[in-house]
């Protein structure tokens, strides 16, 4: 099976050695992303924006990857306030209500940087 591997530009992808998401064959990994904080559409105290905004990005890089957000089976959310619960969860419902990808969501006591509230990963299965 060939590899092909999905490369957002972002500098961490060289720094790290990883790209924002891999396909082998039917299955896509896409590596935990964080919301664009842009201080307006998308602030640092915003946990439903952060969300809805790596929600987006992704869906263009499944596209890419020849897949869309019905084919994402599972999801993995990182936030650093599980108190924020709620508007995560308004918003990956609003992505996710009729697919129902397995999930979870853990609380971590740090991201990379104080303004990112949510990390999530994602798994897709092209049938």
């Amino acid at each position: 099976m060939s590899r092909q591997n999905i490369l957002s530009g972002s500098p961490w992808e060289d720094k790290m050695g990883y790209c924002r998401a891999v396909r082998i064959g039917n299955i896509i990994e896409v590596a935990g992303t964080v919301a664009i904080v842009d201080g307006e559409k998308v602030k640092a105290d915003d946990a439903f924006a952060q969300t809805n905004n790596i929600i987006e990005r992704i869906e263009k890089v499944l596209q890419e990857a020849g897949a869309s957000l019905n084919d994402v089976v599972r999801t993995r959310i990182f936030t650093t306030d599980i108190s924020l619960f709620d508007d995560i969860a308004r918003a990956h419902g609003a992505s996710f209500r009729d697919i129902k990808p397995a999930t979870g969501i853990y609380e971590i006591s740090k991201l990379v940087a104080p303004e990112y509230l949510i990390e999530i990963e994602f798994t897709a299965i092209v049938s």
